[in-house]
């Protein structure tokens, strides 16, 4: 479907095109601010449901409607953030961002498994990587806000200060207070290829069950973090040291049930692995390489937040 009629005229809407072409932007902030593809999905449909409620003349006299879905995406999305905070303080165990998998992975999340519309895919880029996510959830919904629509999506503070509903000088102090801790969290950024080598080693010394393999590749102040979301058998909280992390999973590999596979893969743009069951993704895994070591590893295994991983 390309056009809709005006209401009693049988004249098609030149501009629902227009207004259709935004949604892949308007998924990526989305999911940018929100951690979750569930709740940007649900963020967008909100959007565009506040859009087709306005009359054809209302519409007409929006200037730039690329511009009035972000605002309003932008503003569903700060209240959803408000609101995520309430109940993150009561899921089970850890709350990791939803990971997302590698361009040709996608399947819709719904019942038939559907390849996902290339519009509703998230661009993989830094800005998505699961550390960068993890430090986005750190700070406030305002923040968090502000620094992605300016550092990430270049909109001026006078636009982020009408989603936000602060000024312009004060959305200019909330984007430097959360490149602070961006910049406080993240280390110097190791090459791609050397990456990819370092969760490669980590999969073998895992599938050889080689605690000295993987302890040479975890950094000493390693951290392992789970979310099972109290769906799926994770450990709660998270395990810290480069050793115990590497007795741990050496324990894994000792448990590890029949028809079970480990695949590397990308995720969120980045060396990860994926364990599948049967042919079904049960674990996501993601890392944080700084050097030649490994110094965080992010599982998830809530199999609500694995709906767009394929199968087989």
């Amino acid at each position: 479907m390309t056009t809709r009629s005006e209401p009693g005229h049988g004249r098609p809407d030149p501009g629902l095109d227009v207004i259709m072409s935004e949604r892949r932007h308007l998924i990526n902030l989305a999911y940018r601010l929100l951690g979750s593809l569930t709740e940007a999905e649900d963020a967008v449909q909100e959007t565009y449901t506040r859009w087709y409620a306005m009359s054809r003349q209302e519409q007409d006299a929006i200037e730039s409607p690329g511009a009035w879905l972000t605002t309003v995406a932008g503003r569903v999305c700060l209240n959803v953030l408000g609101s995520a905070r309430a109940r993150r303080e009561t899921y089970v165990g850890e709350w990791i961002p939803e990971p997302l998998p590698g361009r040709a992975e996608w399947i819709s999340g719904r019942p038939g498994g559907a390849v996902v519309d290339p519009a509703d895919r998230v661009t993989l880029d830094e800005s998505v990587g699961l550390a960068f996510l993890v430090v986005l959830e750190s700070m406030t919904p305002a923040e968090r806000v502000a620094f992605v629509l300016h550092d990430v999506f270049c909109h001026s503070f006078a636009e982020v200060a009408e989603i936000v509903g602060r000024t312009p000088a004060a959305c200019r102090q909330l984007a430097s207070s959360a490149r602070r801790r961006v910049r406080a969290a993240r280390p110097s950024v190791t090459a791609a290829p050397r990456r990819t080598g370092v969760v490669s080693a980590f999969k073998e010394a895992w599938e050889a069950k080689d605690i000295d393999a993987l302890i040479g590749l975890l950094d000493p102040d390693a951290v392992a973090t789970a979310d099972g979301g109290g769906l799926a058998q994770s450990f709660l909280d998270p395990i810290e040291g480069g050793e115990r992390i590497a007795h741990a999973w050496a324990g894994l590999a000792h448990r590890r049930p029949d028809g079970m596979t480990l695949l590397e893969r990308t995720v969120n743009g980045q060396p990860g692995l994926v364990a599948q069951q049967d042919g079904v993704v049960v674990t996501v895994l993601a890392f944080e390489v700084v050097g030649d070591r490994i110094k965080h590893i992010w599982v998830v295994r809530n199999p609500e937040k694995l709906r767009h991983w394929t199968t087989g």
